[in-house]
């Protein structure tokens, strides 16, 4: 959703990840895509913003992406390299129901699409986050039949 957002707001998303998640965010509006398994991060260049969802070496890597007053905005905890001109901001969600209700409106009007792929019931939960097994998209675990 962030790599939609950011394209709404007028931004040039370049997306990384595995070889597999190409497509996917090429699909969701990214205009680049660089593959952490066989591209260097290090080639993008300099960024205004980098907003890191995996952390560990590629979160270390980023931060060195980032131009001078640019921003480094990690999701997986604190951040663990600070850019060198920069700012890091370690992101947390706080829930806000007009912020929710918007993004719910904005699913249902088709401005802005879910990758959703495990839908699991409740017992199955601990099945469904099996790290053992990679699934594609988010998991849902349904609570209510």
């Amino acid at each position: 959703m962030v790599t939609q957002l950011a394209r709404e707001a007028g931004a040039y998303v370049i997306g990384t990840g595995r070889t597999a998640d190409r497509q996917t965010a090429l699909d969701f509006g990214a205009k680049e895509f660089v593959d952490l398994g066989n591209d260097a991060l290090e080639d993008v260049g300099k960024v205004d913003l980098v907003f890191d969802v995996i952390g560990g070496d590629i979160g270390k890597r980023s931060a060195g992406l980032v131009r001078a007053g640019g921003t480094l905005v990690s999701i997986v905890g604190p951040v663990e390299a600070m850019p060198h001109e920069g700012v890091a901001i370690d992101f947390v969600v706080e829930s806000d129901r007009d912020q929710l209700i918007e993004i719910v409106q904005r699913v249902r009007s088709g401005r802005l699409r879910t990758n959703i792929g495990t839908v699991a019931t409740l017992q199955n939960a601990v099945a469904a986050f099996n790290p053992a097994v990679r699934h594609t998209g988010k998991t849902i675990i349904r609570i209510r039949t």
